[in-house]
């Protein structure tokens, strides 16, 4: 399978995290050596100005540790040139680790090609010399919506979070803004609206 080439930089954890990511993609990878971001001021105007120039592509393992990096990461630099990419949750461990990590989830490290390459498609990532794999939405899925559509702001809005994140594979950690960002690089509002009510809730009607 061809590299993906990839204009912005894309940031992962730790090395062996960026071994797995540099089979699948032509791009600018950097580490934040963990939770050495938080200390590393110097790595952090790095990111700031690289993020500037290109945009980033935050991709951090999808368990605490790699939310709360996401997080610190997305607190100091501006929003507009950042991208969100995610793994979904996968129970098991990397084969070169003796056990499973303390939530007993997959890193990036342990992602096959195919799921790397779908997690930065997902986001919007810039593919040079060709065209970018994902739908344009002509009117984005909005705060609203979801309130709408019983996913937020109601009883058992969570629930049915849940439910719809578990269909779509995605980490069980994003919030209603983090999924609403995914879905709009994902569907047009319109197709969107028609997989709630067809693969997820299964009744056709509407929460309105």
């Amino acid at each position: 399978m061809e590299k993906l080439k990839i204009r912005e930089a894309i940031v992962v954890e730790g090395r062996y995290d960026k071994n797995t990511i540099s089979q699948v993609v032509d791009a600018l990878i950097i580490e934040t050596s963990g939770f050495g971001i938080f200390s590393d001021k110097k790595k952090l105007k790095l990111l700031k100005d690289i993020a500037h120039k290109r945009g980033i592509i935050i991709l951090t393992d999808s368990d605490s540790a790699g939310f709360m990096i996401r997080g610190h990461i997305k607190g100091a630099i501006d929003n507009s040139k950042i991208k969100q990419a995610y793994i979904p949750d996968i129970l098991g461990k990397e084969k070169r680790k003796r056990s499973a990590s303390r939530e007993g989830k997959i890193g990036v490290e342990g992602m096959r090609p195919d799921v790397i390459r779908e997690a930065l498609i997902r986001a919007g990532a810039t593919i040079e010399n060709a065209e970018t794999e994902r739908t344009q939405a002509s009117e984005p899925i909005t705060k609203n919506d979801f309130f709408c559509w019983g996913l937020s702001g109601g009883a058992g809005s969570a629930q049915k979070r849940t439910q719809l994140i578990k269909s779509l594979g995605l980490p069980e950690r994003l919030s209603a803004d983090a999924l609403i960002d995914i879905l709009n690089a994902l569907y047009t509002k319109e197709k969107f609206e028609e997989y709630l009510y067809t693969q997820v809730f299964h009744d056709g009607g509407s929460n309105n």
